[in-house]
């Protein structure tokens, strides 16, 4: 996006987006016009950016929960086992625990 100076003489102001999977850009204008669009794209960009942020601190907020879940899941699992075995059961090919003959 941005501010082009064209032979006419003048900034002219484009727009570029991607339609179809294809670079397009689209005229905007010049003058007041062109200023006030250049700003609101600039302003959404800056918003984009901090939303993409915000993302970013959630997702590596949410990480180091699952992993505190996957620990305590793994040392359930290894007291879950351990309470059967003393109970007399055996765990049969890793499947299913099964009570000893």
């Amino acid at each position: 996006m941005g501010w082009e100076r064209r032979e006419r003489g003048g900034l002219y102001y484009y727009r570029n987006t991607w339609q179809g999977g294809r670079p397009v850009k689209t005229y905007v204008g010049l003058g007041r016009l062109a200023d006030v669009a250049a700003r609101r794209d600039a302003q959404e960009r800056a918003q984009r950016v901090e939303r993409t942020a915000a993302d970013r601190e959630e997702r590596a907020r949410l990480q180091v929960a699952d992993a505190l879940v996957d620990q305590l899941c793994r040392e359930t699992d290894i007291l879950a086992a351990a309470a059967l075995t003393v109970a007399g059961y055996h765990q049969h090919d890793r499947g299913a625990w099964r009570r000893r003959r």
